[in-house]
Formats: structure tokens, sequence, C-alpha cells
């Protein structure tokens, strides 16, 4: 089936699953303590999706033109049995790929089970290899021996070359560009560097703490000469570079300075059901309620058509002073 477009002609090709609202990390830019605390009331298990009903919903979103699928969070790890819904999703035809994106620092005892249950790929977070910055960032201790562990121990069961997401902010982790590039530099591994994006409400985002991806790129490039590569793939939201030594790539996410909202193929389901079509989104659609209260597959389907088709998102493009103050939903609820 083609795919379905919306009012700028951007076809539904990606959907990014939020399996959970928690995580054991109170990154800053996107879980701050003083917002999610110990009292914090997380979701119950209830109104989180079962894998039944992300299952139902996955095989309705190929219908409209889904290929792609990324497991998000909070942390999609702390979801039990979570190859159970990767092995449900790889039996969906259509589907081509199924990747995660993870803190990993639950990803050494997972990483074998999810591949052989038929996960693609993995995305790793990691703000800096530096310790003392990686656990100021995380806000709760971790170490980033940890997260190689995972990174490693995906690569060993099949999951390579393993993308490691790095979020830049100012006066914070800038320091750590070059180390990172260094140690990930000919091991196969894609080093992303991430503006930093004012999702949500609660991280205190400023102007002046984003790094632009421009910077970033004459950091690396006065130490490393880089030259521009072609997208993978329409719609990429990276853009890709390589070592002129033939070392590897990077690549820079510049949702900020940079927007690609004209080419965005991603749709957001939240844990608790609600389909989002953009992550800076004010709100969703609530899909959960016609699951669990009968609707047939053709009225769901019908529901994510005419969201899909009445979409004309392009926050990143309008971005303002005052759209930033805007309430939006947090990115633990619906993903990176």
């Amino acid at each position: 089936m083609e795919a379905t477009l919306d009012r700028r002609a951007r076809p539904l090709r990606d959907l990014r699953i939020s399996v959970t609202d928690r995580c054991n990390f109170r990154c800053s830019y996107c879980m701050p303590k003083e917002r999610f605390g110990r009292d914090f009331a997380f979701l119950p298990r209830s109104e989180l999706l079962s894998f039944e009903e992300i299952d139902r919903l996955c095989r309705l979103f190929v219908e409209q033109g889904v290929r792609k699928v990324r497991l998000t969070g909070g942390e999609p790890l702390l979801r039990r049995d979570l190859e159970r819904l990767v092995r449900m999703l790889a039996e969906i035809d259509g589907i081509s790929d199924i990747a995660l994106t993870t803190n990993g620092v639950m990803l050494a005892a997972k990483a074998r089970a999810l591949a052989e249950a038929g996960l693609t790929r993995v995305t790793v977070s990691l703000d800096a290899l530096d310790d003392g910055v990686f656990g100021a960032m995380n806000d709760v201790g971790f170490t980033v021996a940890g997260v190689l562990a995972g990174i490693e121990a995906a690569e060993e069961a099949g999951l390579g070359p393993v993308k490691i997401n790095m979020v830049v902010k100012r006066a914070v982790n800038d320091h750590c560009l070059l180390p990172m590039a260094d140690h990930f530099r000919r091991g196969g591994r894609i080093v992303r560097f991430i503006e930093y994006m004012d999702v949500g409400t609660t991280n205190h985002w400023s102007m002046q703490d984003v790094v632009p991806a421009a910077e970033v790129l004459r950091t690396i490039d006065a130490r490393w000469p880089l030259e521009p590569l072609q997208p993978n793939y329409p719609g990429e939201v990276a853009t890709r570079y390589r070592y002129r030594d033939g070392a590897g790539e990077i690549g820079v996410i510049a949702s900020v300075t940079q927007p690609f909202c004209g080419s965005c193929t991603r749709a957001r389901l939240s844990a608790e059901g609600k389909l989002h079509t953009c992550l800076f989104a004010a709100g969703g659609h609530d899909l959960r309620a016609l699951l669990r209260e009968g609707a047939s597959d053709r009225e769901i389907a019908r529901r994510i058509r005419s969201i899909w088709t009445t979409r004309a998102d392009r926050y990143s493009e309008t971005r303002s002073a005052l759209s930033v103050g805007q309430q939006k939903v947090e990115m633990s609820y619906i993903g990176g």
C-alpha cells in the first residue's frame, strides 16, 4: 500500500513507540529530578498499552505506509519481557526495520535475547566518556563502563554497527566532543551529535545552552578533517559526514539551527496509547480508548489516516521566543 501523506505531502513511514514512561536516569534535558522525583506518579501498568495492543496498532500503521519501527521510552529495557514484543513485531509483514533506543545500562544482559527475537539495530544514548560529566548529566551516578559494556554486547549479538547519541549542552559537555569522536573512530560505530532541544517544558531550555551543529563540525573537522556524505534514505534526520582519513563517520542532528520538518516522516505512539504527530506536540490523539472500547480495525485505521492526513506540524521551522514557552509533551512519554 502507498504511504499516507500529510498536508505537506510527507509520507507516514516511521513509527516510534514508547513502551514505558519510566527511566532509571534523570537527565536534566529529559527527566529532571525536580519534576520526576521519588514521589512522581508514573503510569500504572493498566494504563500502558499491552504488547497485544501495540502489535495490533502496528499492523494498522503498516497499512498506512509504516516500514520502520523504533522502541523507545523512558528507558524501554525497563519494560518486562520486551523481547516478546520484538518477536511479535518481527512477524508483521511489511516492517523492514525494528530498532531500539536505550541508555545502555541494561543492554549487556538483554542484547542477545533481543537480537534473537528479531531486533535489527540499537542506538545508545551516551553524553560523555568522563564519569564525572556523565554522572552529573544522568544525575543518578551511573558510570560509563556499564554503557560501553552494553554497546559491546549489542555488537557481539549482531546488532551493530551501534549508533551513539550525544546531546551536546553548552558549558556542560561541549568540551567532550573530541574525546567522544576519538573514542569511537575506526570502530564502525557512528556518533551522532544532537543539538539540545526544547522538548517538553521542564528542562529549562535556553538557546544559550545550544551548541550549533556547525560549531560541532568545525571543532571535529579542525582535528580530523571531514567531508559530507549523502543521506542513507529520504527523511534521514542526521546529516552524515565521514573522516577523510577513512576512520568512519559521524552525524549531526540540528533540529534547532537547521530544522528538517519538511522531510519528517515520523509518528509517535506514547506508552499510554496516544498518537503524536510531532516531537514538540502539545497533545496527542487517544488510540487506546478506541482499542479498549471495541473499535474495529477499520475504524482505528480510519482514525489514524485522518490524523496523519490533517497533520501540518513544523514546530522547529517556526520556533520563537513565544513558542518555546508553550506547553509540550515531555520527551519521556513519547521518546526522542
